[in-house]
């Protein structure tokens, strides 16, 4: 097998990180699906794992952490510990995961917290447009294998109405961010050649990022499908970890009493979340015997376990007993230990600004106004996941040892702040996934 030839002439050889043979792993990995990886390949994959680390300098290398993190990922199912984070890659597409959740890991690669203003508080900016562009480029390489030729994951390919309609939606769930990067004009319109376009930009935004988001497509089954459904859970987990950066700086402001800055925050992250709703639309064209095909073999890994979400949630306000004693939170014990550690909350921090005096008058309806807003925003989300994984999936249960979507229905309208309130069940509007939202 020409992976076993290339792989141990690497070994015999300098076996440096930076001249691993990835390309014929990967193709292996998509021949067959993780799941279904002859365990010569995982043993031999195991050895070198074991010899990269040993043989590591310190700190590693950009190649040697690279090579370390990929075969983490590829071997997650050898070494029994498959779960949510290690099927969407996350570290290394370098997304919050766990420890390094905060501004070292994910600040290194996109621009830590940004540029400081004089009074210390955080310029946005650089951050921001770090996970734009890493968003750009999931989505556009989610439409560039659409319309690839090829016999990568080859079952069940969709027709060919069905990739334009998701070029269409790709190219506008990339739209906001295209134009948050001053791109606005660069894709004008949602042909498939448009989608085309859009991946030849997106190559551009971060050349050296071409690898780690290449390594980090290891679909467990040959599902068409599944491509688009690890990319798009990758762009909410992208999306996620910002809204987190947009909590923890309006907590910030609040402390400082700035109403101004706190209300521009959570308004952003209101617009994120709003305008991801294509996200959702592209998810809704997964054909349903599909997604049922390759979920068979993701059994231990479920969104429950993303700990970006979970952050995002508790960083509203912290959560009552019987949700933080839930298997939600015991299934990312790190995000659990911060909010039992005294993790501050938005719904927190504006009753300690009003208390303090801090806020008042119009400096309170504003902050109030905006926490209604991001609310509102996210129990739309809430309602629109419950809705698409109905679709997908009926009465089955989920495949992180969990009970699927009873569990969704039961958190939908668990309230994101008490310290304001805001109407659970705003006026129905067009859903993203194609019904309504009442």
């Amino acid at each position: 097998m020409r992976f076993v030839r290339e792989l141990t002439s690497w070994l015999s050889g300098a076996a440096e990180a930076d001249s691993f043979p990835y390309t014929p792993v990967l193709a292996e990995y998509h021949r067959v699906g993780k799941h279904f990886v002859e365990k010569e390949l995982l043993a031999l994959l195991d050895q070198i794992r074991a010899q990269v680390t040993a043989s590591a300098p310190e700190p590693p290398t950009p190649a040697v952490r690279l090579l370390r993190d990929f075969l983490d990922v590829a071997l997650d199912k050898w070494d029994g510990r498959y779960d949510y984070r290690s099927y969407l890659a996350l570290r290394l597409l370098r997304l919050p995961c766990g420890a390094d959740d905060g501004p070292g890991e994910e600040g290194d690669r996109h621009g830590g917290e940004g540029n400081r203003h004089d009074d210390g508080l955080a310029r946005p900016d650089g951050a921001r447009h770090g996970r734009d562009r890493l968003l750009v480029r999931l989505v556009a390489d989610a439409l560039a294998f659409e319309l690839a030729p090829g016999d990568l994951l080859p079952e069940d390919r969709p027709s060919r109405e069905v990739v334009a309609k998701r070029c269409r939606l790709g190219v506008r769930a990339a739209s906001p961010a295209l134009a948050r990067l001053g791109l606005a004009g660069a894709v004008h319109d949602r042909e498939p050649a448009t989608a085309a376009t859009l991946r030849a930009l997106a190559a551009g935004l971060e050349p050296s990022g071409e690898l780690p988001l290449r390594l980090s497509m290891l679909p467990v089954y040959v599902s068409h499908d599944e491509y688009l459904f690890i990319r798009v859970l990758q762009a909410y987990e992208c999306l996620f970890a910002g809204l987190v950066d947009e909590l923890r700086a309006t907590i910030a402001a609040l402390a400082a009493g700035r109403a101004r800055q706190a209300a521009d925050r959570l308004a952003y992250a209101g617009e994120q979340l709003t305008a991801a709703g294509p996200l959702f639309s592209l998810l809704a064209t997964m054909q349903p015997a599909a997604f049922r095909t390759f979920r068979q073999y993701t059994e231990g890994a479920s969104a429950i376990q993303s700990r970006s979400y979970k952050l995002m949630e508790s960083l509203c306000r912290t959560p009552e007993g019987p949700r933080l004693e839930s298997p939600a939170y015991h299934q990312v014990p790190e995000v659990l230990d911060r909010v039992r550690a005294g993790q501050p909350s938005v719904d927190e921090a504006f009753r300690a600004a009003v208390r303090d005096g801090l806020l008042s008058g119009p400096d309170g309806d504003l902050v109030e106004q905006a926490m209604r807003t991001f609310a509102a925003a996210v129990l739309q989300w809430r309602r629109t996941h419950h809705r698409l994984a109905t679709r997908m999936l009926g009465p089955r249960p989920g495949t992180g040892y969990t009970e699927g979507t009873p569990y969704l229905a039961a958190v939908r309208s668990i309230p994101v702040f008490t310290s304001v309130t805001h109407d659970p069940s705003p006026p129905s509007r067009t859903d993203p996934t194609g019904g309504s939202t009442s």
